[in-house]
């Protein structure tokens, strides 16, 4: 590579060169052979029009030009290696960075948020964007749209690496005035009661939930798609409808709406949240240590996480 019109690999052959001051003695430190030196020594006096290193009896003894060049290509290498080879520190108190981080709705209340909260002490510069569920989640990682994606396990790219956040289980919701919900829920029952669903995107993509409903052939009643799972308790309150919501949701909604939670009458798998990153980010300080915030703040109890919420929180019973 060139510089200047130098060749940059001739900088580590003049520091030896005018360190050893002797052709034979750079050779040996380079592991090259003697004439390699020696052109080396040549194409270098050339580029700087001058000796740089000169015979005086039995040794060679810098010009005045070598003298000035030592000092200065050494610093400069110096500063190549270490900028290399030592690691940056990682200060997150001073970090000015921003974070693009794709999640749903739900995610940013559950966890997020949290989040967020955290990095206000924890690092007060860093600037997160929070960007809305792809149609295609995995695509914002491939391309490198994004820099964090938080989502379900079948929908992550099995070409980036990833890790699990936590698992969520369902329940129904509904307006705590609603007979349907002080009664004894049957499957039947369930399935013709009328459902708000959330699905998101210009395709419309359907949320696990529903999606399992599609799996499994089981006809729901939906009577209201809404964009958004947040606006999910203000679709049931005041009507007969139901909604099937995650648990941690259900339980912060009940803190704010008039809501009750159900159980649902039948088995349905848990989610896996998950979050991943392109796997060019590896080395990226920043992102791996908001990786960590993430995975601790996930890790902890939600009961305890959110105290009020269990201790408030309403549950109907059948």
């Amino acid at each position: 590579m060139r510089f200047e019109r130098l060749d940059l690999n001739l900088l580590v052959a003049l520091d030896a060169l005018l360190t050893e001051r002797s052709v034979t003695l750079a050779a040996e430190r380079l592991c090259l052979s003697q004439s390699a030196a020696s052109s080396s020594l040549a194409r270098l006096r050339d580029y700087f029009g001058d000796e740089l290193m000169v015979v005086r009896g039995r040794q060679m003894t810098l010009t005045v030009r070598g003298e000035e060049l030592r000092e200065p290509v050494r610093a400069v290498l110096e500063q190549i290696r270490n900028t290399i080879t030592v690691a940056p520190e990682f200060n997150p108190l001073t970090c000015d960075r921003q974070i693009k981080v794709v999640g749903s709705d739900y995610v940013t209340q559950v966890l997020l948020a949290d989040v967020l909260c955290d990095l206000e002490t924890s690092a007060p510069n860093m600037r997160v964007d929070i960007l809305p569920l792809h149609d295609a989640p995995h695509e914002v990682i491939e391309r490198q749209q994004a820099d964090l994606l938080v989502s379900l396990d079948y929908a992550l790219s099995p070409d980036h690496p990833s890790c699990l956040l936590f698992e969520d289980d369902h329940v129904m919701i509904g307006w705590d005035e609603n007979p349907f919900m002080h009664s004894e829920i049957t499957r039947q029952s369930y399935f013709d009661v009328g459902h708000a669903v959330a699905r998101f995107g210009r395709m419309r993509v359907p949320a696990f939930e529903d999606s399992f409903m599609s799996r499994m052939k089981l006809a729901r009643r939906v009577e209201v798609v809404a964009p958004t799972f947040l606006v999910l308790p203000k679709l049931v309150v005041g009507t007969r409808r139901v909604a099937t919501v995650m648990r941690r949701l259900a339980e912060q909604m009940a803190q704010s709406e008039a809501i009750v939670l159900r159980e649902l009458p039948f088995v349905m798998p848990p989610i896996r949240e998950m979050l991943q990153w392109h796997v060019a980010s590896g080395n990226d300080l920043a992102l791996n240590w908001l990786v960590e915030r993430i995975r601790l703040m996930a890790s902890r109890d939600p009961a305890k996480a959110h105290l009020a919420a269990s201790s408030s929180g309403r549950t109907a019973s059948g």
